[in-house]
């Protein structure tokens, strides 16, 4: 999972840099692996930062001065293809044609198809094992076809419904063409959020446009009539015009459900669904389950939330139950998100590192823990014995997620199925091997239902990590081994070991 941002400025004379950098820290949750920022200035000049690390580590003051130009594409990334190398920090470029920036969220589910006729039949050369470059790729080998010295909207419009074509699994994607403008395009089956909006320009006539994966980037930075970028749609914005299309239209558009539940900070609103409501109503659905499978036996004294983001739905959860609601782990907040960090051990050991539990909150009591999913169960494990450590009785273990049994092949981190606790095994299981007294799974049928009730025209959600079903269609069981394989905590150790990619110089 990323986050991705464009912004184009009315101003010729004024900086995108600023913004741009206020926009990753607002998307800072999606990807804590690297982050990068290319800008574009006079005659269509081209500048670049970018690397690993947090967003405060990349950017430093000199850095960001050098980064000139009214327009720019940022990004920050974890990995869910490719390496962690260096090289593969985003957003990419290619000179040629035109000089092309793109910064890219998802996953290709025919990036060896790609790879292969990039390689044999476009000659492009490609320099990391990101399928985000065979996404850049395609659409600069669409666009070389023009044969043009200058293009025009209709030249990309052409060059994206090729790709469209082309290209299959999830991406959204921001684009920048050096002297000519930004970019923003997103699959025809909408699985990952892109939002757009405008706001007066500070200075002079004319409006600022930006793109950005979540609706708070632009709400924090006064954008006005946001809206979502509609699945298969291709949005232009040059110095002169704002010129949109919707090439593929769908029957069924199917956003990931996963964005409700863990990814999207609460105040987003993504497809017409303001996150925060769907999470309290994800609670009221949870509660019920808990009233359904304990009836009479109900022993619970207290509701606890994991922070962050069961906060919500952990809330109402206690409301529906007539519980009392404590906070009872302080956390420091200048440690990562754990599900996101690269490998098991470091992920088991950050728990502790990063929760506290509060020993008048737990001591001698009957808890019920509430967070949003259960995936590798590492940090369930982990918290559920700091609980028994200062003094509970029980632990209840509630998700306001169903259980994780299948892998995902459109941008999340969760692809060997024998890291995910849940895939084939019970709820019993999973219970005992997380340490739980007893867990509470949502229902896939209520998750989709405290998502579409704020947006009835959606009918359907990617939910393949709980059921096993790929919307795209194309993900075949040879792929899922081959993805397995190449995902899985150990493969990814081992390519960090091999080394780094030799990349292009930036400013370091």
């Amino acid at each position: 999972m990323c986050g991705i941002s464009a912004l184009l400025l009315a101003d010729p004379s004024q900086a995108a840099v600023s913004e741009l950098l206020e926009s990753l820290g607002l998307l800072q949750h999606r990807g804590q692996d690297a982050a990068g920022i290319v800008t574009c200035g006079h005659k269509g000049r081209l500048f670049q930062c970018k690397g690993n690390g947090m967003v405060r580590d990349v950017f430093t003051p000199q850095r960001l001065m050098a980064l000139t130009g009214n327009m720019g594409v940022a990004h920050v990334r974890y990995p869910t293809a490719g390496t962690p190398a260096d090289s593969e920090a985003q957003p990419f470029y290619v000179n040629s044609p035109y000089g092309i920036v793109m910064g890219h969220n998802g996953n290709l589910t025919n990036d060896s198809e790609l790879r292969h006729f990039l390689d044999y039949d476009a000659h492009r050369h490609i320099n990391t094992d990101s399928d985000s470059e065979l996404l850049l790729n395609i659409f600069a080998n669409n666009l070389q076809k023009t044969g043009k010295f200058r293009i025009n909207e209709q030249d990309i419009f052409t060059a994206i419904q090729g790709l469209f074509r082309e290209c299959q699994g999830a991406y959204a994607a921001t684009a920048m063409l050096a002297g000519f403008g930004i970019i923003g395009f997103r699959d025809p089956h909408g699985i990952r959020p892109l939002v757009f909006g405008r706001r007066k320009a500070l200075k002079g006539a004319g409006y600022d446009y930006m793109f950005a994966s979540e609706s708070v980037v632009l709400d924090a930075l006064d954008f006005t009539d946001i809206e979502d970028v509609q699945p298969g749609e291709v949005i232009i914005v040059s110095k002169y015009a704002v010129t949109r299309r919707r090439l593929v239209v769908e029957e069924q558009i199917t956003p990931c459900v996963f964005e409700y539940v863990y990814f999207a900070r609460p105040d987003s609103t993504i497809d017409g669904i303001p996150v925060y409501n769907a999470r309290l109503d994800m609670g009221v659905k949870l509660a019920r389950k808990v009233r359904q499978v304990m009836g009479d036996a109900m022993d619970i004294d207290v509701v606890i939330p994991v922070p962050d983001t069961s906060r919500a739905a952990a809330l109402q959860l206690s409301h529906e139950l007539g519980l009392p609601y404590r906070e009872g782990f302080n956390k420091n907040r200048y440690f990562g998100r754990t599900f996101i960090m690269p490998g098991q051990e470091m992920r088991r050991k950050n728990v502790r590192r990063k929760l506290n539990a509060m020993p008048t909150e737990f001591k001698d009591l009957n808890v019920l823990l509430v967070d949003d999913s259960i995936v590798r169960g590492t940090t369930s494990q982990e918290i559920i014995q700091m609980a028994r450590d200062v003094g509970a009785k029980k632990v209840y273990f509630a998700s306001a997620a169903p259980a994780i049994r299948f892998p995902n092949v459109y941008g999340i981190d969760m692809p060997s199925t024998t890291e995910l606790v849940a895939a084939g095994h019970s709820d019993a299981d999973v219970a005992a091997a997380i340490g739980a007294d007893h867990v509470f799974f949502q229902d896939l049928a209520d998750l989709v239902d405290s998502c579409r009730k704020f947006n009835p025209r959606i009918k359907a959600f990617d939910t393949s990590v709980f059921d096993g079903k790929y919307v795209t269609g194309n993900v075949s069981q040879e792929y899922l081994a081959k993805l397995e394989a190449r995902r899985s905590d150990s493969a990814k150790q081992k390519q960090s070991a091999d080394g780094e990619v030799i990349g292009l110089h930036n400013y370091q």
